[in-house]
């Protein structure tokens, strides 16, 4: 008697251990299509923390009032999206290691990220190969979307904003000699610094001087003394903000008063408050201004800072904004998650109506847009609209 109800009380155990167990199992196919009551997880990877902090929250906070907004509307045909994100820290290796938890272990139906182009290319083949879509909101190397079919971008790319800004240079700046201020460690101010002097010798411009560095330093005397025995009328610095304000303070100090001109690596409200009034009067091509006259952006806006604390969203934030946006209208149009359907629904997307301007997918993957041009000015110096150059 005691013998069989032993054996009755081990399999009860048994019975009951199993049952939890596949209680804690992962849902499989999380984010299908057929189900209403599953929802539909995608990933993030960012630079949460580190030197170019900023980008990796402000893109996370877009991606999230993004989310917000589908499910208020109903979802995915009532399912819900979440969001499942990981820290870079600014590393290209963490960037691989993120990607591949996303893609093999969380399971997510697709991927945004990253907003440094290094870092977007260590991520890219990861999905590339697990047949993931990956939509970057930020990394404008061209080099990011040739890594394969399954891999697209919302905002322009190097070539283009390299034009803007040579452009822009010769336009409304009038000039006719520029130095170049270069980032040798980052394929994002590289292809940049190459993009402008192009176009800006195109454009009937002239290269005086090209001097570079690593980023991180803390001293650019020797190059910034190079640059004004050159005399020059504008000096290109296609880097990221941290080094950008250090930048300004030490060439100010030296008296040198030429504008300086940058790339969409400035946009932080950090630039202002590393460089004080020494980034006054200095330009960027960016992807959007908040004091836009578009009724699209000044709904963004409201809704970001009603989300965020008053904070104005910078145009890392509409950009993520953008990108999750654009992924949820290709899964209706998709009418499933299926990675390969999915994939050839933003691949079809025309004329998307982003807050960084109408988005359309070329054949290259890469997004067709305008880009506008900013001025910092006021006191502290702000982010302030100048003008919008559009693609050929």
């Amino acid at each position: 008697m005691m013998s069989w109800v032993k054996s009755l009380f081990v399999v009860a155990a048994v019975v009951g251990v199993a049952s939890v167990a596949l209680a804690q199992q992962p849902t499989e196919g999380a984010g299908g299509a057929g189900d209403a009551k599953k929802s539909v997880l995608i990933g993030h990877f960012g630079s949460l923390t580190g030197s170019e902090a900023t980008f990796g929250k402000s893109t996370s906070n877009g991606i999230k009032l993004a989310i917000k907004e589908f499910n208020a509307s109903g979802g995915l045909k009532g399912q819900k999206i979440e969001l499942k994100e990981y820290d870079t820290r600014g590393d290209a290796g963490e960037a691989k290691l993120a990607v591949e938890r996303l893609v093999k272990s969380d399971n997510v139906v697709a991927v945004l990220g990253e907003v440094a182009s290094k870092l977007s290319l260590a991520g890219a083949p990861v999905c590339q190969q697990a047949g993931v879509p990956m939509i970057t909101p930020s990394s404008t190397n061209p080099r990011v979307t040739e890594v394969g079919d399954y891999v697209f971008r919302v905002c322009f790319i190097d070539p283009f904003q390299g034009l803007a800004g040579a452009k822009f240079a010769r336009e409304n700046l009038k000039a006719k000699n520029a130095a170049l201020l270069v980032d040798q460690a980052q394929a994002y101010a590289v292809g940049l610094a190459e993009e402008f002097e192009k176009n800006f010798t195109k454009l009937g411009g002239r290269i005086a001087t090209r001097q570079t560095y690593t980023g991180g330093a803390s001293d650019f005397t020797a190059q910034l003394t190079s640059i004004r025995s050159a005399k020059v009328d504008v000096i290109y610095i296609p880097g990221y903000y941290t080094d950008v304000g250090n930048i300004a303070l030490q060439a100010r100090k030296l008296g040198i008063t030429q504008p300086l001109l940058g790339g969409d690596g400035w946009d932080s409200a950090e630039l202002s408050k590393i460089a004080k009034d020494a980034i006054e009067g200095c330009y960027y091509t960016n992807h959007y201004a908040p004091d836009q006259p578009d009724a699209r952006v000044q709904e963004f806006i409201k809704a970001y800072k009603s989300d965020f604390g008053g904070a104005t969203p910078d145009g890392l934030a509409a950009l993520g904004y953008d990108a999750a946006r654009l992924l949820f209208d290709a899964m209706k149009r998709a009418g499933t998650t299926e990675g390969k359907a999915l994939r050839a629904a933003i691949a079809a997307t025309k004329d998307f109506p982003g807050v960084t301007g109408d988005i359309t997918i070329n054949a290259q993957r890469d997004a067709v847009k305008s880009a506008v041009v900013v001025e910092m000015a006021g006191d502290p110096p702000t982010p302030k609209y100048v003008t919008t150059i559009k693609p050929d």
